[in-house]
């Protein structure tokens, strides 16, 4: 049974009618094994939308002492860490791409830990698909080229926040290849 990596930017807390089917007909319909964080935003959003569904093979995972979210009341993993911030969830984010067998992610075109939850997917031979925000369309992403005319295709301003918060984490944790404008 394959399974699924939900992740997203947190800005992105609801899912348009072309996210939903796209889920409902892709993923629950052929009833993929679900992974998704306990963060407010995008996993919120997705979390709501399997508690709807009444889709059942969902686990939580939580880099916390307790979820922040658990809508369907789902199987938690509780996953510890010495680090603290970014970096601790970094490592539940991690945890899940090791876990998963592709990764279905909405990027808002800022979120850094987005970016890094595609990333490790590649790195680990695996692919997303990204529904890009910005632009409302959904990218397949299956090679580091792929991710970065992804990169690429944001703006300068965008690129300049990236360099400054994310440039040295992507390097660490992902695909060293990827150039940061």
């Amino acid at each position: 049974m394959n399974t699924v990596f939900f992740s997203g930017s947190r800005s992105i807390s609801k899912l348009s009618t072309e996210i939903r089917n796209r889920i409902i007909d892709n993923i629950l319909k052929n009833e993929f094994n679900i992974i998704v964080g306990d963060a407010n935003g995008a996993d919120k959003a997705f979390q709501k939308l399997f508690a709807e569904h009444g889709y059942l093979s969902v686990q939580v995972f939580c880099s916390g002492a307790e979820p922040r979210n658990n809508i369907g009341r789902w199987k938690v993993n509780f996953i510890f860490s010495n680090q603290k911030g970014r970096a601790l969830h970094a490592e539940k984010d991690k945890k899940m791409a090791e876990i998963a067998d592709y990764g279905f992610v909405l990027w808002n075109g800022k979120s850094i830990g987005s970016l890094n939850n595609i990333a490790e997917l590649l790195k680990q031979n695996k692919f997303s698909l990204v529904y890009f925000a910005p632009n409302k369309q959904f990218i397949k992403i299956k090679s580091i080229e792929q991710l970065q005319d992804l990169i690429d295709y944001t703006d300068e301003k965008l690129m300049g926040e990236i360099q400054d918060k994310g440039n040295a984490y992507l390097k660490t944790i992902a695909l060293p290849q990827v150039r940061l404008i």
